[in-house]
């Protein structure tokens, strides 16, 4: 199989992070399936599962930066992808090449085969299952000493959850995916903590008293034992993220750290220390430039956007000018919220779409802004480029520009507005 052929068998595929997922579609069984017949390659690996709703992708980062300062060769899985789907399954911080991810694709799709021919007709492999399916294999082939494995929706029926990891770390939750995972915090929260199993530990940084309520309980019920994060652990130590919220992720990276040393694991503190001031997450409140201030972000839920906007505040409070912000969304999103948190810092919105069948009609943003924030200047623009060149045009020295409210939008204009 070739580099073309693999993504053309890939893109191929029902994609959720293009369609949204009804309930009934997340299954486990096939997953299980498939990894059988290519030698359960996640029982080969030792693993860190990591899910949440605000938090999950940065704490992955960090945890994976601080493992790598110890010494280890560190697999790490993270979805969606910016610019290149390679991005989603690294190792050292280098995505797989072109080459391997062809080798690894026609494993996959051999598999996949059998499994046609074994059972009855059945719906093919989707995107995200063949994702996880390829990168279990690159981080076996790598002979990685961890990985790291974000979930990618919810975490009891993410295709995520096939293994037994060393240890399951659950971020703070919020509303969203709220079709697949419910209406309510506890409900959410019970979804995600379906990554606990039995007897591993967890560490948990829910901090709602119900839903953090909802975790405990499934750690007792399965009889695994449960940590909660120390800010006082990360105290004095630099993190190489903005954004007072990345203290609580990094808090959460030492307490992981802290068990995964209990596991025998050799993570010395000048490890920590050198991994949280070392890591580097795209996109998430990335300053690509100064005078004036230009911010990358992927904020696409309320509990983020509420994030990004506390930390433009505290990180560059001597903005003197306009505040202008890029904004897409998808369609599944509180915007309406959204828009509003966004509203209370901002001076002119650049309302836009990105190239995915989710996302909102800049027009109905329009409207709903002019609803939530009656009297807030904005633009309608066809495409994401259409908008950030204009934006970009209007903003001067002293201002500060964003662009935010999806890791699609974010990834078709980080190489626009990125240095060169």
């Amino acid at each position: 199989m070739t580099y073309d052929e693999a993504l053309a068998y890939w893109f191929g595929r029902i994609n959720y992070e293009v369609r949204a997922a009804r309930p009934a579609d997340l299954k486990l069984e096939r997953m299980h399936a498939l990894l059988r017949l290519l030698g359960d390659p996640p029982n080969r690996v030792r693993l860190v599962h990591v899910t949440g709703t605000k938090g999950k992708g940065s704490t992955c980062a960090m945890l994976a930066a601080v493992l790598r300062a110890a010494g280890y060769r560190v697999g790490l899985f993270t979805s969606p992808h910016l610019e290149h789907v390679e991005e989603r399954i690294q190792v050292d911080g280098r995505p797989i090449s072109p080459a391997e991810l062809a080798a690894r694709m026609a494993e996959v799709a051999a598999a996949e085969r059998l499994l046609e021919r074994a059972g009855p007709p059945a719906p093919g492999l989707t995107f995200f299952e063949i994702a996880t399916a390829v990168g279990f294999l690159h981080f076996c082939y790598r002979r990685c000493d961890l990985a790291v494995i974000e979930v990618g929706l919810g975490g009891r029926f993410d295709s995520t959850n096939v293994c037994t990891p060393l240890l399951a770390v659950i971020t703070n939750v919020g509303l969203d995916h709220t079709a697949q995972l419910g209406n309510t915090l506890e409900e959410i929260a019970y979804q995600k903590a379906g990554i606990i199993k039995r007897r591993i530990p967890v560490v948990c940084g829910v901090t709602q008293p119900g839903p953090r309520e909802v975790v405990r309980r499934v750690a007792a019920e399965m009889d695994a034992p449960l940590w909660e994060p120390d800010h006082a652990a990360v105290a004095g130590l630099k993190i190489g993220l903005l954004g007072s919220h990345q203290v609580s992720n990094a808090a959460l990276v030492a307490a992981a750290v802290a068990r995964l040393r209990a596991a025998g694991l050799s993570i010395p503190p000048a490890a920590l220390a050198r991994g949280l001031q070392a890591v580097h997450w795209p996109a998430r409140v990335e300053c690509v430039g100064r005078d004036p201030v230009l911010v990358l972000d992927t904020a696409h839920n309320l509990p983020s956007t509420q994030a990004l906007v506390a930390t433009l505040r505290d990180a560059f409070p001597d903005v003197t000018g306009r505040k202008r912000v890029v904004f897409a969304v998808s369609s599944d999103k509180q915007y309406p919220e959204m828009l509003a948190v966004l509203a209370g810092y901002f001076d002119h919105f650049y309302l836009t779409r990105y190239a995915n069948p989710r996302g909102v009609p800049p027009e109905k943003l329009a409207a709903v802004l002019a609803d939530v924030a009656p009297g807030t200047p904005s633009s309608i623009h066809p495409t994401s480029r259409d908008a950030w060149l204009a934006a970009r045009a209007a903003t001067r020295p002293a201002d500060l520009l964003c662009v935010t409210g999806s890791v699609f939008l974010a990834g078709e204009l980080r190489p626009l507005c990125r240095p060169d």
